[in-house]
């Protein structure tokens, strides 16, 4: 197959999009206007992209709709914009029925108050190593994170940020998610090999990040936890339970609302099918803006990928990398991370970045004599930093609608993906955990084995 060209023009889109959405917000918070952030709605805000992506893309307008469309119908995005209407019913009728409060005062009464924001951030994470999702671990923690704060007088945003962090830690962990499946299918390694190298970057990430939250953690106000009937938080008990054992986010969400739905027939008065209905739709609304802005994005992202916009930033890096009078081990690895971070920033997608990294990240790695494990495990990392920090990622989107907070007061308090980027950087700076010898020929035939 013919290599394709790429292109700086095809990315214009994009950079235009971003410029229209944070620049109207900052310009707007300049202006003491409240809500900044959301005087101009991002899926507005995206449409002068995709007309600019239309105009400079080549080909008949009908090729074009047709890209454009298929990105809008991958199945990536329509598997979001599914979490993303039932995780809204979900939260919808749990707190119409009282679940949230009955959850939060149960767990006021068992946690101590200093521990509430690393026991958020540790929960958060350890539903996401074992669910394998960093989306359906904020649609069940993030509506009870938000009433801890409520309740406790602490900060929304910073609370919500540690409900963010852990999703990503566990995403980024966990041999079931799909950025671990595609990390390691395209470097060509073990799902335990990637895990074991991944672990030794990530784990000290999370202990400082913990001991930041406790440090941040005391409650603004004295909390007394109410009595409630404790029936309530069944539906919480239970998907938490079912995305422990690994079943499916779609699943795990579907049986959530129809158990919240019966509890609250049976406990709430006056609660019958047609309060159900009204709530479950009342879920769906709240998260049209992120569902449309999904679809948009995948859409511009496919035109932007079929014109050779990421070609060019891939062909950027390989040239900066291999070029550079540094053919250390170190040159290598921050060429994988950057491939991994800049491809997230266009795609909007910690998956599809590591796909369309993954084979020039694996011809790198061969060529610094990097491991298959360290290259998955790099690719990995900095694809979830930079998707847990996107004020147009899926995860900050979802939080911040859960929330009702600007994407742009999220990023700055998901303090588990800034450290995690740091302790990376500085693992690769310092030369740490990597092998000084180049890949073996039978580790190549053994890697070569298992990508097969």
């Amino acid at each position: 197959m013919e290599k394709q060209t790429g292109s700086f023009i095809a990315l214009l889109p994009i950079l235009l999009f971003l410029g229209i959405f944070i620049g109207s917000g900052v310009y707007y918070h300049q202006q003491a206007v409240d809500f900044a952030f959301y005087q101009i709605k991002a899926p507005v805000a995206i449409l002068p992209a995709i007309i600019l992506a239309f105009i400079l893309a080549k080909g008949k307008t009908n090729s074009k709709i047709e890209t454009f469309v298929k990105g809008v119908g991958d199945q990536n995005i329509i598997l979001m914009c599914l979490v993303f209407l039932l995780a809204g019913a979900f939260a919808s009728v749990t707190k119409s029925i009282g679940g949230v409060d009955a959850t939060v005062n149960i767990g006021l009464s068992v946690i101590p108050a200093s521990l509430l924001l690393p026991g958020i951030f540790i929960i958060s994470a350890f539903i996401a190593t074992a669910m394998g999702t960093s989306m359906g671990t904020i649609a069940a923690v993030a509506p009870l994170a938000l009433q801890v704060a409520v309740t406790a007088g602490l900060p929304e945003a910073v609370c919500i940020g540690a409900v963010i962090g852990g999703a990503m830690f566990g995403d980024n962990l966990s041999v079931i998610s799909d950025t671990t499946i595609a990390a390691t299918r395209t470097q060509g390694c073990d799902l335990k090999d990637k895990f074991r190298e991944n672990i030794k970057i990530a784990a000290p990430a999370a202990v400082l990040t913990i001991i930041l939250l406790f440090v941040m953690g005391e409650p603004g106000q004295a909390i007394e936890a109410k009595p409630v009937n404790g029936w309530l938080a069944l539906p919480y008990l239970i998907v938490l339970a079912l995305a422990v054992m690994g079943l499916n986010v779609l699943t795990v969400l579907m049986i959530g609302i129809a158990v919240s739905g019966v509890m609250g027939m049976l406990v709430t008065p006056d609660y019958g099918l047609e309060t159900l209905s009204k709530n479950i739709y009342a879920g769906y609304e709240g998260m049209l803006e992120i569902m449309v802005l999904s679809m948009l994005i995948g859409g511009l992202a496919m035109i932007m990928k079929q014109q050779g916009g990421m070609q060019w930033v891939i062909d950027k890096i390989t040239r900066l990398g291999k070029n550079t009078a540094n053919k250390s081990q170190k040159a290598g690895e921050a060429s994988v991370g950057l491939l991994a971070a800049i491809s997230g920033i266009f795609t909007a997608n910690n998956t599809i970045a590591i796909i369309i990294a993954g084979g020039v990240a694996k011809d790198v790695s061969q060529h610094y004599g990097i491991s298959s494990k360290r290259s998955a495990s790099l690719l990995d990392i900095f694809a979830c930093v930079v998707q847990g920090l996107l004020p147009y990622g899926a995860q900050i989107l979802l939080a911040g609608s859960i929330a009702g907070l600007s994407p742009l007061a999220l990023i700055g308090n998901v303090y588990y993906c800034w450290v995690l980027g740091g302790v990376a950087i500085l693992v690769i700076g310092l030369g740490l955990f990597s092998s000084k010898t180049a890949v073996t020929q039978s580790e190549a035939l053994k890697e070569q084995s298992v990508s097969s």
